[in-house]
């Protein structure tokens, strides 16, 4: 199969509520420069794929109110190449939708589906991962994910256990696991026949359009009956129609944990989901304190392991602090044990609850 068979789908429509206050209903994290490096989590991942894919190839699933965050830090995509989710429904349903429309357009497609706020390191090793694993799903009627070689027992992951080896590096999966508790976490990682469930998966559109029809054909059907009008001017109003009518399921859901014909491949580039405070304090350089500070400036005394996102030009001065999230966004500041930080989506819904929508 020619490269120009070869595709990519951005998912980007999600809020990253773990991150609030800087990750905002108007502005999710996957917009938001968090590595200094000028370049958004959404624009890294769009880089990552560019020598794999050609640039009009590449698809991006964001929800509507983000179409114009997108144009604005990816300008070389086309219009058709941004698909605008009129509401919420999880992975299944627009995977689905850019499924669909990629065979609508080109019945040979293979495709490589990918968050748009994940870390990833080593891109020279994950550009040859994916490589193989288009020529794996191209060779086979397969549904491939990327399994990462876990570092410490996380509990925050989902893991997939691999079975038989069918080529060096790619397992049948035996077994999914969604974010088991800490002492069953120490088993999988001691057991060396476990790995992260890295959200990237890889298939041709034949293989998981019949995946779709066999396990969920609700959401089948729904796309083949607009499959005439994918890619034309009447798709967003069949899109507007039925897009709210799916069920809100994920890929994992839906799909993953229910074929027979799942793969893995077992990589090791550098991989983080960056989903909580703590993963970005992991993933950031710190001072000899082991403090973190997210493009602001602190005077820090008697302080250690905390990470500081203030924006403006606020000076932070902390005495006596020890293993903290400090995060200003302007009209929300927020002040968090490191440890509690798995209660920051509980404060966001209490924040909704007493004034709306207004710190959100």
């Amino acid at each position: 199969m020619k490269k120009n068979h070869r595709y990519c789908v951005i998912m980007c429509g999600g809020i990253g509520s773990r991150f609030w206050p800087y990750s905002r209903t108007s502005k999710p994290k996957q917009f938001i420069d968090f590595m200094g490096t000028g370049r958004s989590l959404l624009q890294m991942s769009y880089d990552r794929v560019m020598p794999l894919v050609p640039k009009e190839n590449i698809l991006v699933l964001t929800n509507a109110m983000y179409v114009d965050l997108v144009q604005q830090q990816l300008p070389d995509l086309a219009p058709e190449q941004i698909l605008a989710e009129p509401a919420r429904r999880n992975t299944a349903p627009c995977i689905a939708w850019a499924a669909w429309r990629i065979g609508a357009m080109d019945p040979e497609a293979s495709m490589i589906v990918t968050p748009s706020d994940h870390l990833i390191s080593g891109e020279a090793l994950f550009a040859d991962n994916v490589r193989r694993g288009f020529d794996f799903v191209e060779g086979n009627d397969a549904l491939l994910t990327l399994g990462i070689s876990p570092t410490r027992p996380e509990t925050g992951y989902g893991y997939i256990q691999i079975g038989e080896e069918v080529e060096p590096g790619l397992n049948k999966v035996k077994t999914f696991t969604e974010k088991p508790d800490l002492e069953l976490a120490k088993v999988f990682v001691q057991s060396g026949e476990f790995f992260w469930n890295a959200g990237i998966f890889m298939w041709t559109v034949a293989s998981i359009k019949k995946a779709f029809r066999t396990y969920v054909p609700d959401i089948a059907d729904k796309f083949d009956s607009g499959y005439d009008v994918l890619g034309t001017p009447a798709e967003r109003e069949f899109i507007d129609r039925e897009f709210p009518a799916c069920p809100s399921i994920s890929i994992d859901y839906a799909v993953m944990e229910k074929a027979s014909n799942v793969y893995v491949e077992t990589v090791s580039f550098g991989w983080n989901d960056l989903g909580t405070w703590s993963a970005l304090y992991d993933n950031s350089p710190r001072n000899n304190d082991g403090n973190v500070t997210q493009q602001c400036t602190v005077l820090a005394y008697n302080s250690h392991g905390n990470i500081f996102a203030v924006r403006d030009e606020k000076l932070v001065v902390v005495d006596g602090l020890e293993d903290y999230i400090v995060a200003d966004a302007g009209d929300v500041l927020l002040i968090c044990p490191k440890s509690r930080e798995q209660s920051i989506k509980q404060m966001v819904n209490d924040a909704k609850n007493h004034f709306g929508d207004k710190y959100l």
